[in-house]
């Protein structure tokens, strides 16, 4: 073990890509970086697909999944993959949620209207329409959250006219009822925008916006007004003659991930709400596709089991009487303590928490975010001496990756760098060892890929990739090694950090965990 404390660095959606024009990370002046690269222990990670609990290697990875994996030292089979598989056997249209759901006076889909597998999938909403019309449902309306962020910038007719087409194809009373895009309305996280979940409730439930024959068309007509808009910033729409949810209705929320699902069930789940006035407040049967908080049981109603997460990382530290200090700014709070801990709300006794505000700023215009302030936290936390155990996130790389603009992406990743040098310096004056790595890729890809030619499009790539994401061994007294040989090869994944970090803390992992990337001497 090293005098000083074991650090976590997890540099959000830093990938390791093609290292060209089209990658901020190779892009970005990053000196501390490429010392790590040069004098240091690294090797690649793969940070998608099955080696983060995903359905098949063709779907992304992205923070949930990428902080559960290495909080849980092994993989669990993630909500994609569960509600799939749900779907297939069936298991999922015999749960009391749905028997209850297609009961209603009308049936509400709402949730995000995209293939990006990262917090729903279209397929699943298909199949959610053509169960409820063998149910007998008479009358449904979808409520659609335009993405363009787990997928291209403006894809979004890709996926709503084939669905006005299938909505068509039923004797029903089924249509589309309301939308807009995921950052302006409905999908909000940690509470840090209400205003974006009470413009949704409005949309969806009052039918409060301004209105359109078609979705189709609202879309259209959103793209010709405003050239630069992309499907994720769309604005609140309602369309045709829908008026709102009445007393009897059912809904359910059918993305499967949870941190931009939360509040919305808690303004239709909560009878102590106040976030927001809630007018209409008709009396509804509400379900999510999945529960998204254990601990808060958040929503009461579910159609699908959540992944059990036993033995976590945190907990191992905890028994060894290790006191853990976690950081972030907001848009990744959730991540270094509920996500990391196994999907656990409530705060052990041996870590303390630190939340710092992320800006109220576009994220292109301030891509530094809140990075000195986390780090400069994290520092304090080095040198307190308190602390054996120190967890950070660095959210630039993903936050302003997904705004798909290569140069303040650049910025952002400089940004980054320069606080790793400065968590460097404190680890080596502490006497202490840290990990750096990332917890999928982002930044490391800011073009479009033509499937037929491999070669980048001019279009933004505002989602995630599938690249992998390198860990570097920060280890300046003890001079320890990884198992791998140094450089861009892709020798592991990233749950195999779950067993590293027990081992730096002098911990044998648990016999289920992945093996630690440390070679052993």
């Amino acid at each position: 073990m090293s005098k000083g404390p074991v650090v976590l660095c997890i540099l959000d959606g830093v990938g390791w890509g093609r290292r060209d024009g089209g990658d901020a990370v190779f892009m970005a002046e990053t000196p501390n970086l490429d010392r790590l690269c040069s004098d240091h222990p690294w090797t690649l990670l793969a940070a998608h697909g099955v080696a983060v609990g995903m359905p098949s290697n063709s779907d992304m990875g992205n923070s949930e999944v990428g902080h559960n994996a290495m909080g849980a030292g092994r993989v669990f089979d993630q909500g994609a993959k569960l509600v799939q598989n749900a779907v297939d056997n069936g298991s999922i249209w015999q749960s009391p949620a749905w028997q209850q759901a297609v009961q209603g006076e009308t049936l509400h889909l709402i949730g995000l209207v995209s293939d990006g597998n990262v917090h729903s999938h279209v397929n699943h909403l298909r199949a959610m329409v053509g169960q409820a019309a063998a149910d007998g449902v008479g009358r449904l309306r979808v409520h659609v959250l335009t993405d363009g962020r787990d997928v291209s910038a403006r894809s979004a007719l890709e996926f709503i006219r084939p669905l006005e087409a299938l909505l068509d194809d039923f004797d029903g009373d089924y249509a589309i009822g309301s939308g807009g895009g995921r950052m302006h309305i409905t999908m909000d996280r940690y509470e840090a925008d209400w205003p974006m979940v009470e413009r949704g409730w409005r949309t969806h439930v009052a039918g409060d916006a301004r209105r359109f024959p078609t979705a189709s068309e609202a879309i259209e007509t959103l793209y010709s007004e405003d050239s630069q808009i992309d499907d994720q910033y769309l604005p609140a729409f309602v369309v045709g003659d829908y008026t709102g949810m009445s007393d009897g209705d059912s809904v359910i929320l059918f993305n499967f991930r949870g941190d931009r699902a939360v509040e919305l069930c808690q303004a239709f789940d909560d009878p102590t709400f106040s976030a927001f006035e809630r007018a209409p407040n008709p009396s509804v049967f509400f379900a999510g596709m999945m529960q998204y908080d254990g601990d808060l049981q958040i929503p009461k109603q579910f159609l699908v089991q959540p992944p059990v997460i036993t033995d976590t990382v945190s907990e191992n530290l905890a028994k060894a009487g290790v006191q853990t200090f976690a950081v972030s700014e907001t848009q990744k709070f959730g991540h270094v303590t509920y996500f990391f801990n196994g999907n656990r709300g409530d705060q052990p006794d041996s870590e303390t928490w630190a939340e710092l505000a992320s800006l109220n700023t576009p994220f292109e215009d301030a891509p530094h975010m809140s990075a000195e302030e986390v780090t400069s936290k994290a520092i304090e936390a080095i040198e307190s001496g308190a602390f054996d155990h120190i967890r950070l996130n660095l959210a630039n790389g993903d936050m302003v990756g997904h705004t798909g603009q290569l140069e303040p992406t650049i910025a952002a990743v400089e940004s980054v760098d320069v606080e790793v040098g400065r968590l460097m310096r404190a680890v080596e004056a502490a006497g202490g060892v840290m990990l750096i790595t990332a917890d999928h890729g982002n930044a490391d890809q800011m073009y479009g890929i033509d499937k037929t030619s491999g070669n980048y499009t001019t279009s933004p790539h505002t989602s995630h990739s599938l690249n992998p994401v390198p860990v570097w061994l920060y280890d300046p007294h003890r001079a320890r090694a990884l198992s791998a040989s140094p450089g861009p090869e892709v020798t592991g994944g990233i749950a195999q950090i779950g067993g590293t970090v027990l081992e730096l803390h002098g911990l044998a992992p648990p016999g289920e965990y992945l093996p630690s990337l440390l070679r052993k001497t």
